[in-house]
């Protein structure tokens, strides 16, 4: 593990990876454990209490035949519980109907969104448009409840101690089964309208040839109390939102659906998805608690799958996002274990200056690092901040899977910290977790899940979110490995078994 010197953009520099290495973190993990972490360098803080939850495809494919896509796979939980100075592993499936049903069928009986099709061709697909819910995409634990989350379908209640599965969750009623629920809901620490309680802030997408965006805010106790929705003309593909104390920020990103090839059977729902650069990404603003109408702004073409954070200054909005040129997908005759990186769009960060009394957007590229899955200090999420922090890669300006993590203080992008696991380890999405009596804003620790393909396993490593350059505060070596992951978070309440 060594710390990385970024090159100028324009150095050649030798691949930090090797793709056989890379390619070992997408292997399905079947089994499901119950373990106590032994292995551990470095030492755990002692005054670190609570559970991270991770969400991602534990399976990348069924009896055999391997998916297109890996997105496409099942969920699975995996739940590391802390206290003094210990930490619990554990993983389960998130047993959904169709999980359920190919487990026993032991063969693919669903077509996948981002490109698995039945075995059969187009034949066996045609006019097939079932989907999985696959539930793989976050997992969150609010209101003493724990739910898998997949944008396009129900949440899924889990048991936050034991992961096994308790079925479709929804909210009371409020929603309908097979109502959408999305993967990226986000919580406001100091919601105005809930006299400075936190709140949960979601949304769901109904897509066609006008889209309906429902928001959704929820209490402490889980309870949706508030839900409005607003329509937008056209197609939208909307994955991710951001939030102000005043406002729900989403990018309806330039892009058009063709469906015929989809219900001829052959291609997948995202694969008829066409980036249009000639169209702006329109900024919709929809105020939380005012009666004032939707505003769309339109700005310069881009693709943006999750922002980093928002907030309001001076009559002004401020959306840091992380922007692609293009929408990346893989076509029917790719191998996404054999990309090509340096054909990949690759996504960079970028913030966003909304005005929206005169509607104009300045947009202004702060780094050409590539990176994804930001995060910030959960008590700054709306509101000004000063750090962020991503998974990226080991070097600036090229392309590439993700081996580092790296830190941006927002107010001086130049200043930036960053710790590889290059050249034989590969990271997913850290997560910020405040230290107890924390007063500074990177007083945290940062947790990441490396897949290390040298010992062919995955570790969870522990971060001081002050200073990376120190290197792992403690590095717990799991005795598997976890397929490349999604999204998750982490509660301070302990989940983990009693003894």
């Amino acid at each position: 593990m060594t710390l990385s010197t970024a090159p100028s953009a324009s150095t050649p520099t030798p691949l930090s990876y090797t793709r056989e290495d890379w390619q070992q973190g997408y292997r399905s993990l079947r089994q499901e454990f119950d373990y106590w972490i032994d292995d551990i360098e470095g030492t755990i803080p002692t005054d670190l209490t609570g559970t991270l939850f991770r969400n991602g495809p534990g399976l990348t494919d069924v009896n055999g035949y391997r998916l297109h896509h890996p997105f496409d796979g099942d969920g699975m939980i995996c739940a590391i519980a802390f206290r003094d100075g210990r930490a619990h592993f554990r993983n389960r499936f998130v047993q959904t109907e169709g999980y359920l049903k190919e487990q026993r069928e032991q063969k693919v009986c669903y077509r996948g969104v981002f490109g698995t099709e039945k075995p059969g061709g187009w034949v066996a697909n045609a006019l097939d448009f079932r989907l999985k819910n696959i539930a793989n995409t976050q997992v969150i634990y609010w209101g003493g409840k724990l739910l898998a989350l997949w944008e396009a379908a129900d949440a899924y209640q889990l048991d936050p101690k034991t992961l096994d599965t308790l079925g479709p969750y929804h909210f009371n009623g409020v929603l309908n089964p097979g109502d959408a629920f999305a993967a990226h809901p986000w919580v406001d620490p100091a919601c105005e309208a809930d006299n400075g309680a936190p709140c949960l802030v979601n949304f769901a997408i109904a897509p066609g040839l006008s889209t309906k965006i429902t928001l959704y805010e929820l209490n402490l106790d889980g309870q949706i109390i508030r839900q409005k929705s607003h329509s937008v003309p056209g197609f939208a593909f909307i994955h991710d939102i951001a939030i102000t104390p005043n406002y729900a920020i989403l990018f309806q990103n330039p892009v058009a659906y063709n469906p015929v090839p989809y219900a001829m059977g052959l291609k997948s729902a995202a694969q008829c998805i066409q980036f249009q650069p000639g169209q702006p990404t329109n900024i919709i603003l929809i105020p939380r608690h005012r009666s004032e109408p939707m505003t769309v702004i339109p700005a310069e073409a881009g693709f943006v799958f999750h922002h980093v954070n928002a907030f309001e200054q001076d009559g002004q909005i401020i959306v840091d996002s992380i922007c692609y040129d293009d929408f990346p997908s893989i076509d029917n005759n790719e191998d996404y274990l054999q990309v090509n990186f340096e054909q990949v769009p690759s996504g960079r960060l970028n913030r966003f200056h909304v005005n929206p009394t005169e509607k104009t957007v300045e947009r202004t590229v702060m780094d050409q690092r590539s990176c994804e899955f930001p995060q910030v200090h959960p008590n700054h999420v709306g509101r000004s901040y000063r750090y962020a922090y991503f998974g990226a890669t080991h070097d600036c300006g090229d392309n590439a899977p993700f081996q580092a993590i790296w830190k941006v203080d927002m107010t001086d992008p130049s200043q930036q910290q960053c710790w590889s696991f290059a050249p034989r380890g590969f990271v997913g999405e850290p997560v910020v977790i405040p230290r107890p009596d924390g007063q500074a804003e990177d007083d945290a620790w940062v947790m990441v899940m490396v897949f290390n393909a040298e010992s062919n396993n995955s570790e969870l490593v522990i971060l001081d979110a002050r200073n990376l350059e120190q290197g792992p505060i403690a590095t717990l070596k799991l005795k598997h490995h976890v397929p490349y992951g999604l999204h998750g978070s982490f509660t301070s309440d302990y989940l983990g078994p009693d003894a």
